[in-house]
């Protein structure tokens, strides 16, 4: 049977499993859209492209599954590189389909023209270093090939963008039905292979150590083996810290939990490892800038040193390590749990973990190295007051991310989600909203006002879909970390971060939703008359412009 290029697109979507793409349509993929309507696959018109690739990326970090955009050519395309850049860096499959100029037109100046030909922009030359594959399809002879690899990325252990620009009068010739019947849509299994005597040596490490430690990474969520680490630490009373990506790796509420490591934390985990640890086991942590605090070689001095990493690209990248696993995460915790309790290793003698940061909250305080002073209470107060109003678990997506860093303890309930990748402003709010097609938990989008700007017009995405949506807005009408730093490190010579808002109880009235503003630790009684779980509201926290988180990232 013939059917048009354009449906057989969507088909392809289908049968990758794809139930909802998001995007803005435009004449040169309009033959695709056109297709979609006909399809089950729900379609969600957005307000700005980039606004669609962070929906895109949300989706998959809250589904696992394979998330989708869409767009049309020039300006379309290029409207999602920072969404696809901040998908790329977090390995997030998401496939893209963009439109493009027929193909007879190539080179003669088209409008909205990107084959690269005659000068025009060269969107697979743009796309080469942040997508895993990228193809402009000028033929349909291939589309076998081409439908393979790209289904071979997007289902690969590390995944990460695809990206197919289709030329309009592709989208439109007629191809046989039966090219779908020649594309593999086995998800790639296997890996590393995990030897026997890694497991052994790593028993014996731990079994020679007096004070070990664990630092869990993404990875060990990615992997699905935060089980097996908690029976780990608990079996062996072995403490662990987080990078920031990893915040709910373990229950941050439990006894042996030092909560997310890094030079935007508290400094609890960072004081343990350097006074205490004397193994340390880095699982699936890439050990970046901020969570090794700004490479600190001070950090793992005199230590023992376990990595084990799915990827070898993050195997000693940083750090010199006694033994190294390139293994998936769940099969090393799982294999290593039960080598443990075959091998009858003895657990450690007991840590307090509370007193150990009671101490080194006091040391912090008396010598005036607390992160955040009393201007910061209310703020305190309020990740305080969600763990008590939450307790069967929310979503988080979060831009603010030095806030919850050090004040919200994930629980095993709660889905946690920072804006790492690119770290790219704007990012909560349209993640939020792609994750809210998938999440049935209360969902949360932290962000400060400078972000916050970059993305507003998304909450009407939100409206215009019935999207319930927590908006956790930090005022201070400053772009705060900016500021931070010309007030840490250029002498108050501040430029280009202060700004003025608007008024954030009209804006809500204009766009349809709620609105709540708390200025002190007292108005967060009006939160209790707050529907978190239907409807969108817009919660304004009021910040000092001149109260400053008590860190130094050294620029």
């Amino acid at each position: 049977m013939k059917i048009t290029v354009s449906e057989l697109i969507v088909r392809y979507l289908e049968r990758l499993g794809i139930e909802v793409i998001f995007g803005i349509p435009g004449a040169h993929i309009l033959p695709v859209y056109d297709s979609l309507y006909d399809s089950n696959i729900k379609s969600v018109l957005v307000k700005h492209e980039q606004g669609a690739a962070f929906m895109a990326g949300g989706y998959a970090r809250a589904s696992g599954k394979i998330a989708a955009c869409i767009t049309t050519a020039g300006p379309g395309a290029t409207n999602l590189v920072t969404g696809i850049a901040n998908a790329y860096a977090d390995k997030q499959p998401i496939l893209v389909i963009t439109g493009e100029t027929s193909t007879h037109i190539f080179g003669k100046g088209g409008l909205q023209e990107s084959s690269g030909e005659g000068g025009s922009i060269d969107q697979v030359a743009l796309f080469a270093g942040i997508t895993r594959y990228h193809k402009l399809i000028e033929r349909t002879d291939y589309l076998p090939t081409v439908l393979n690899q790209a289904t071979k990325h997007l289902l690969s252990k590390t995944p990460g963008p695809v990206v197919l620009s289709i030329p309009y009068n592709v989208q439109k010739e007629m191809v046989d039905a039966s090219v779908l019947d020649q594309v593999s849509f086995t998800r790639m299994t296997g890996g590393c292979l995990l030897a026997e005597q890694y497991i052994d040596k790593s028993v014996e490490l731990i079994r020679e150590s007096k004070r070990p430690l664990i630092i869990a990474g993404y990875g060990c969520i990615r992997s699905g083996a935060q089980e097996h680490l908690c029976r780990i630490s608990e079996r062996l009373n072995i403490p662990v810290t987080s990078s920031l990506k990893a915040k709910g790796a373990i229950d941050e509420r439990s006894a042996l939990s030092l909560g997310s490591l890094g030079v935007t934390s508290g400094g609890y985990a960072m004081r343990y490892l350097e006074q205490e640890a004397d193994l340390v086991l880095v699982l699936g942590a890439g050990f970046n800038e901020r969570t090794s605090y700004v490479w600190d070689k001070h950090l793992l001095a005199g230590k023992k040193l376990i990595q084990v990493d799915n990827s070898d690209q993050q195997l000693e990248k940083v750090f010199r390590a006694d033994l190294v696993v390139h293994a998936d995460l769940g099969t090393y915790l799982q294999t290593l749990d039960s080598a443990i309790q075959a091998q009858k290793v003895a657990e450690k003698g007991p840590v307090d973990i509370a007193a150990f940061i009671a101490a080194a909250q006091a040391q912090a305080d008396a010598a005036g190295k607390t992160i955040f002073n009393r201007q910061f209470d209310h703020v305190r107060a309020f990740y305080g007051w969600l763990e008590l109003r939450f307790p069967d678990g929310l979503v988080m997506f979060d831009d603010n991310i030095v806030f919850a860093q050090n004040f919200y303890r994930v629980s095993a309930k709660d889905r946690f989600y920072p804006n790492t990748g690119v770290s790219s402003l704007g990012h909560a709010i349209p993640a939020a909203i792609g994750a809210g097609y998938e999440v049935n938990q209360p969902l949360f989008a932290m962000i400060g006002d400078g972000g916050f700007h970059m993305c507003a017009m998304e909450i009407m995405t939100a409206v215009n879909y019935d999207i319930p949506l927590n908006i956790i807005l930090f005022n201070n009408n400053t772009m705060g970390l900016i500021r931070k730093n010309q007030h840490h490190l250029y002498q108050d010579r501040f430029i280009d971060c202060d700004f003025t808002n608007p008024d954030f109880a009209l804006l809500a009235q204009s766009f349809g939703i709620k609105h709540c503003r708390v200025d002190s630790e007292q108005d967060l009684t009006k939160l209790e008359a707050i529907d978190f779980h239907h409807g969108i509201n817009l919660i304004e926290i009021m910040i000092d412009q001149d109260a400053y988180p008590n860190y130094s990232s050294r620029r």
